[in-house]
């Protein structure tokens, strides 16, 4: 249950910073849970992939290459979905750090008050 509601704000967040980014574009509520749950499969199967065969740059760049990666995702699921897409390169970047701020506020909501 718990895994659905993640996917349900995950598109929220989708559709929120496809109105406010002028180069990202969603169709609909639909195509944002299509985007959200390839996003998740892509962050679950491809991006350990990347990590694993950039981690001399990651090292030396100290992470900050993460965030390329996390472009390179994003770019990904622009790829593989129609409803969905995204300008360019800076503009994935910016969507990918927007979506993880806007995910982390809307998982925080859901933490549960049991101890």
């Amino acid at each position: 249950m718990n895994l659905i509601i993640r996917v349900l704000l995950t598109a929220v967040a989708v559709v929120i910073l496809a109105k406010l980014l002028p180069g990202a574009a969603v169709e609909g509520f639909g195509s944002a849970i299509i985007v959200a749950i390839v996003l998740g499969l892509l962050n679950a199967i491809v991006k350990p992939i990347l990590v694993i065969l950039t981690l001399p740059i990651t090292i030396v760049t100290l992470g900050l290459f993460l965030l390329v990666i996390n472009a390179c995702i994003i770019l990904l699921a622009d790829k593989f979905i129609d409803g969905f897409g995204v300008s360019g390169f800076w503009t994935a970047l910016l969507f990918s750090l927007l979506l993880s701020l806007l995910q982390s506020i809307l998982y925080s909501l859901l933490k549960d008050d049991k101890k």
